[in-house]
């Protein structure tokens, strides 16, 4: 690792320079925020992309900004008077967990599903909530409802037909996410929102038309979105208000999103983008045009056809893209092994908080850049960049004398006991025993900072490629379009570049 480069032949902010300098002319295309309609790939939606959310995490973060304004402003007087918010599908702690974020103290969280770890002070109640609806004495009261289906779509709807959450009709056995909406509206308080993950069949399927058809007459249903299928494989996700009255529907595309970070995160940018007049995104479709003989709530069918990017754009992008993925290859150092084995004895970060090497602050403490963090739900330890993102999913913050430490140099090698930590409370986060259980090898410090350096290049390394990654699915996405639409034609054969399997010592092959 020593023998590697300690200096990149390109850097991270050229990279991402570059892909803010590409401009109008030059926008690696897919629906959205620019004057002419298209995605431009650039340094806020790469930054969002490497945050290191998961899938889920990402998708809760997506579904609770839509909800509106709960008083956040406002601390309540009393717990009871705070509102009542709600998971009916609760699998795993993603979704409490993205409403505690943004609504602290001000919501009262519930939930029904698996035992999982919540957010501390979670009214958790076992059970499936279309079976056995554990939180029925308390229907018509929440301010919100935030609600990801389980994958295991079916329901036993002749058990259920003389249940009155049914207000828009008995769905299908073959539609449950139509009786997960409606349990959902059935939860609501007046004007209360809900925010329901479903599937794309169940919103063109024929045996839901009838419930489609009265949702849609009945004004509660505010906004269809389909969302990158990236995006922890969701399809489409309806916004829900109870009594809300809504003469039309707002149809909103984001299916075609390379990155699925570029999704909006918080409640204002979602208000920015309701607000676009780009009708290649963003409609209010009256109902007499959605109510005719199939009801289908899929946004692409009613909104406009996106103009391709010329093929000479796409020709400027691709080649530069071509540079840097030879570039990339060739910043990746070679392997050196060591002089003789590394056998290093360990030290806990006890010792080393006993020798005043490291201090364990306070969990309300802000962190600086150098401190490692601790982050909850399983997240590996980082280095803090000073930056507001450190302040996310902190479980502890360790503060490191760097005249004896290298932080980059702790944080990798205490990943392997973070990871093992049996972790049993309620916000998936080690507590300061399990931190100070943590091992790094005795190192001197020239030696750990040579370490240091190399585990940060290879995480630049990574965030490079990442960046490229989301740019490459961005052109091959534009250029499908392109040809769909008749902007651009198949490639000739002759400059056509054949992708071969390589054969592997064993004789299979690989892609």
């Amino acid at each position: 690792m020593a023998g590697g480069p300690t200096t990149p032949l390109f850097s991270w902010p050229a990279v991402r320079q570059w892909l803010l300098d590409t401009g109008k002319s030059e926008q690696l295309a897919v629906a959205g925020r620019t004057d002419t309609g298209t995605q431009q790939i650039g340094d806020a939606s790469l930054d969002r992309s490497l945050t290191g959310l998961s899938p889920r995490e990402l998708l809760a973060r997506v579904l609770v900004a839509l909800l509106p304004g709960l008083g956040e402003g406002r601390r309540p007087a009393t717990t009871f008077e705070a509102p009542f918010v709600l998971d009916p599908a609760c699998r795993d702690p993603a979704v409490l967990t993205a409403l505690a974020e943004r609504f602290a103290d001000h919501v009262r969280l519930a939930g029904q599903g698996d035992s999982v770890p919540v957010p501390e002070g979670t009214d958790l109640r076992r059970g499936d909530a279309l079976r056995h609806d554990r939180f029925a004495e308390v229907r018509g009261t929440a301010r919100a409802v935030v609600c990801v289906p389980p994958s295991t779509r079916t329901w036993p709807a002749a058990d259920l037909a003389a249940d009155p959450r049914w207000r828009f009709g008995l769905p299908d056995p073959a539609d449950p996410d139509l009786a997960w909406v409606q349990h959902c509206l059935a939860h609501l308080r007046p004007r209360g929102t809900a925010v329901v993950v479903v599937s794309p069949v169940a919103a063109v399927r024929p045996s839901g038309r009838a419930v489609r058809a009265a949702l849609v007459r009945a004004g509660v249903l505010s906004d269809v979105i389909a969302l990158p299928t990236s995006l922890d494989g969701v399809g489409q996700v309806w916004v829900l208000q109870r009594d809300l009255d809504a003469r039309a529907v707002r149809m909103i595309d984001l299916s075609t999103l390379a990155d699925p970070a570029d999704v909006p995160q918080n409640c204002g940018e979602w208000d920015e983008l309701r607000a676009t007049e780009d009708r290649a995104v963003v409609r209010a479709v009256p109902q007499v045009e959605l109510l005719d003989e199939e009801t289908a709530l899929t946004p692409a069918r009613y909104l406009e056809v996106r103009d391709a990017t010329t093929p000479t754009e796409l020709g400027r992008i691709t080649d530069r893209l071509r540079r840097l993925y030879a570039d990339l290859g060739r910043a990746f150092p070679e392997p050196v092994a060591p002089p003789a084995a590394a056998r290093h004895s360990p030290v806990t970060l006890a010792e080393l908080e006993r020798t005043r090497a490291i201090s364990i602050l306070p969990r309300d403490a802000t962190p600086r850049a150098g401190d490692l963090l601790f982050r909850v739900l399983g997240q590996d330890p980082v280095v803090a960049t000073g930056s507001p993102d450190d302040e996310r999913g902190v479980a502890q913050v360790v503060g490191i004398d760097t005249d004896r430490l290298d932080p980059h140099f702790v944080a990798a090698f205490v990943r392997a006991d973070a990871r093992a930590a049996p972790v049993a409370n309620t916000h998936g986060a080690l507590t300061r025993d399990d931190v100070r259980r943590c091992r790094v090898p005795r190192l001197p410090i020239a030696e750990q900072r040579r370490y240091g350096d190399a585990l940060r290049y290879l995480l630049d390394l990574r965030k490079v490629a990442a960046g490229l990654a989301a740019a490459t699915d961005a052109v091959i996405t534009q250029t499908v379009h392109g040809l769909t639409v008749g902007a651009l034609s198949p490639y000739p054969a002759p400059h056509r570049e054949t992708i071969t399997p390589e054969t592997q010592p064993n004789g299979k092959t690989t892609p």
